[in-house]
Parts: C-alpha cells; sequence; structure tokens
C-alpha cells in the first residue's frame, strides 16, 4: 500500500500530521489470541447482549460500498434470470408492497382501474385497498368459483392493471396466459404475484406474458423473523425500467477500465424531486437481498428445480393424508397444487387450528373469506414423511374428539 501511494514508510505517510499530535508510543494492545479464543469471547459477550443487530440496509455512499453493489447487482440478474423478465431493481420491502409498486407502475400511464384474480392472496389485496385510499382506486376483486377466477374476455379500456396469483392462495395453478391476452388487446398491464420457490418447475412469469413479477422472497434464505424485515422482489419488460421504484444498481468500468458498480437509477424521494419520484416509501433491503443472492447461488439451477419437485411432492402427499380421514376433503378435489393446498373439515377450521397447535402443529390458516370449514395448509421441502404422518394422526384425534 505505501508503494501505491508513493511513501517509503509509515512515519513518511504521517508527516502532514504534527509531532505533538502523535502517539510516540506502542499501542496499549492485548497479546494475540488464536481465532478460536477470540471466537469464544465474542460468543460470551453476545450472550451477554441484549441489543439487537444493526446493519446497513442500503448503500447511502455507493461508490464507497463496491461490495454491497456488487451484491445487488448479482441479485437483480438472478432475480431476472429467475422470472424472464429483463430487468429488477436491487429488492423492495416485502412481496405485497412489492405489488403495490407494480400497480403504480401500470397506473402511471393514466389509467384508474384495477383487476384482481380472487386467488391473490387476500393480505396482498388488503394492502393494495390500504395504498389505493391514499391514491384514487380501489381494487376490484373477481369472482373465483372453484378457487380461480376464469380471464375475462374483454377488458376495459379504462384497466390498469391486472393482477394474478400463480400458484394462487389455495396452491392452484392459474392459466396466466389466458389473463394476458385480454390485458395486452385493452393496453393493460399484467402483474403476476409468483413464487420464487416454485420457478425450478413452472414457466417463469415472462414466458407467461406478465409485463411485471413481483414476489416475496423471504423463502430463500431468510427466517420468518417473526413478520419481518422480508424481501421484495419486482422484475419488469425494460420498456418498464423508467417507472420502477427503488434503486437499480448497473455495472460500469472506471477510468482506468476496471470494473465497477453504480446507482444507475435511483427514483426516489431521498436522491429526487418529491413529486418527480416513483414512489416516496420503497428502498431496498440489502441484507436480506444478500442472503437471497447467497441462496439462489448455493441452490442453483438443479437446486431449484429439487426444491421445488419436493414441495410439490410432499404437498401433495400431505393433502392425501388429511384428505383421508373421516369428513375431511379437498376443497379443490383433482387439482394439482403446489407447496400449499385448502381442505374442508368438519369441525370449524380456526378451532381445529387451536387444538393442533396444543399438540405441536402449526397446521395451516383458516380461510373465513371463504368459510369457515376451510383450511390452507402450507408443506415445505423441510417437512419429512414422519411428520406428515403425524400431523394427519393428530388432526384425526381432534377430529374424533
Amino acid at each position: 500500500m505505501l508503494a501505491t501511494v508513493g511513501v517509503p514508510s509509515i512515519d513518511d505517510l504521517f508527516s502532514q500530521i504534527p509531532e505533538g499530535l502523535r502517539l510516540e508510543r506502542p499501542l496499549d494492545l492485548p497479546r494475540g489470541v488464536s481465532e478460536q479464543e477470540i471466537l469464544a469471547d465474542l460468543a460470551a459477550l453476545a450472550h451477554r447482549d441484549r441489543a439487537e443487530l444493526y446493519t446497513s440496509y442500503t448503500p447511502y455512499q455507493p461508490e464507497l460500498s463496491q461490495g454491497v453493489l456488487q451484491a445487488l447487482f448479482e441479485f437483480q440478474s438472478m432475480v431476472c434470470e429467475l422470472t424472464a423478465l429483463d430487468v429488477s431493481n436491487a429488492s423492495l420491502y416485502d412481496g405485497a408492497t412489492a405489488l403495490v409498486e407494480a400497480v403504480n407502475m401500470a397506473r402511471a400511464g393514466g389509467r384508474s382501474r384495477v383487476l384482481v384474480a380472487g386467488g391473490v392472496d387476500p393480505r396482498y389485496v388488503e394492502t393494495l385497498r390500504t395504498y389505493g385510499r391514499g391514491s384514487g382506486y380501489v381494487p376490484e376483486i373477481l369472482e373465483a368459483p372453484g378457487g380461480r377466477s376464469p380471464p375475462a374476455s374483454e377488458i376495459d379500456p379504462d384497466v390498469a392493471a391486472v393482477v394474478i396469483q400463480h400458484p394462487n392462495v389455495f396452491g392452484l395453478l392459474e392459466d396466466v396466459t389466458a389473463f394476458g391476452t385480454p390485458a395486452r388487446a385493452a393496453g393493460a398491464m399484467l402483474i403476476e404475484v409468483f413464487d420464487p420457490t416454485s420457478l425450478g418447475i413452472l414457466a417463469p412469469p415472462g414466458d407467461l406474458g406478465a409485463d411485471i413479477a413481483v414476489a416475496e422472497g423471504q423463502p430463500f434464505g431468510n427466517r420468518l423473523n417473526y413478520g419481518g424485515p422480508y424481501l421484495g422482489m419486482l422484475a419488469a419488460k425494460m420498456e418498464h425500467v423508467r417507472k420502477m421504484p427503488g434503486r437499480i444498481v448497473g455495472e460500469t468500468v472506471d477510468v482506468d477500465g476496471r470494473t465497477g458498480y453504480v446507482l444507475t437509477l435511483q427514483a426516489r424521494e431521498q436522491h429526487i424531486r418529491r413529486e418527480k419520484a416513483t414512489s416516496n416509501i420503497c428502498t431496498n433491503q440489502t441484507l436480506m437481498a444478500l442472503a437471497a443472492t447467497i441462496h439462489m447461488a448455493w441452490l442453483g439451477p438443479g437446486g431449484l428445480a429439487e426444491l421445488g419437485r419436493q414441495c410439490a411432492a410432499k404437498a401433495s402427499y400431505a393433502c392425501r393424508a388429511l384428505t383421508g380421514l373421516a369428513g375431511v376433503e379437498a376443497a379443490f378435489p383433482g387439482e394439482p397444487v403446489f407447496k400449499e393446498f385448502a381442505i374442508r373439515l368438519p369441525k370449524p377450521a380456526a378451532e381445529v387450528r387451536d387444538a393442533l397447535i396444543d399438540r405441536g402443529f402449526l397446521a395451516g390458516v383458516p380461510a373465513p373469506w371463504v368459510d369457515e370449514a376451510t383450511l390452507i395448509v402450507a408443506v415445505t421441502e423441510r417437512r419429512t414423511k414422519e411428520e406428515i404422518d403425524a400431523l394427519a394422526a393428530a388432526t384425526g384425534e381432534v377430529l374424533a374428539s
């Protein structure tokens, strides 16, 4: 380093500092210790500590954050590869607000109406309603007989966006392309809410005709964390890049021809005039995005496909095990599912859920917007056959009691 800056010694490096300000003695440092010793000391300190971990969640000095920017660039690249879309931002707060941002992008063209398929997660819909109250729209929820909304043959010219979730909240596979055809004919944008863990076995949103794709990235390398922080993913066609919220990291070269990373776009109110910002609520979740990037790289294409196969196979097995119980039936029999599935119980779903919690099982989430007997169950690659069988046995005991 001395050779690089052109000085022969440390003393010469600090020659501009007056002698009276220099420490003319060795630093008072403890003896050197091994890595294992210092890790043990740090672990003991951490065990005593009750403060939370603080970490940078967004690079405010981008030119000094090359490692962070490169990680975000890799995250964006992986999201684009996952979704088969052209451009991704550096992440958003979570999946629900990512959907809000996608709708804002669609409405930037001046249209007002937003159509939402009936299979979209009600929590996402409620988030849309909340933001819509301040933005001048009310999401219009389509009927969903049989768990899916039939695609409209024709869409009105004042519709800005059509939102569909695939797989949907019931785990059912939607016909995304059938929604895209009338949307494109009417000049509306098709927004797909996707499950990133499904894209090893299902076609990506871009191949299905989506203009914008959004997701919750928590399943990639992040824990549930009692509800957050989470990780919103958003990708779109290149023609919509100027409407995208948040930050976009780009790759460039410096004056010496070395690869470098910069914030190519940052269309938010901290950087540009508030009235020109695409969004005043979004930024990026760097720590969560870094974990997701590592997880996606660790999985690779083969691992992602195996993850999807295991989720689908174990969910199907669990559905068969539970619907084999007396009085339990599939809410949508004969339909293929991914990770989630809906069952109807002979008792109120909330009552059965609470009884199973007492037995050590988080069996599922009641769906009161359907009826009081419907329970949505999720089974991922983490569950074993023995655990699924134990859940089915416990459910049988609860129903028989």
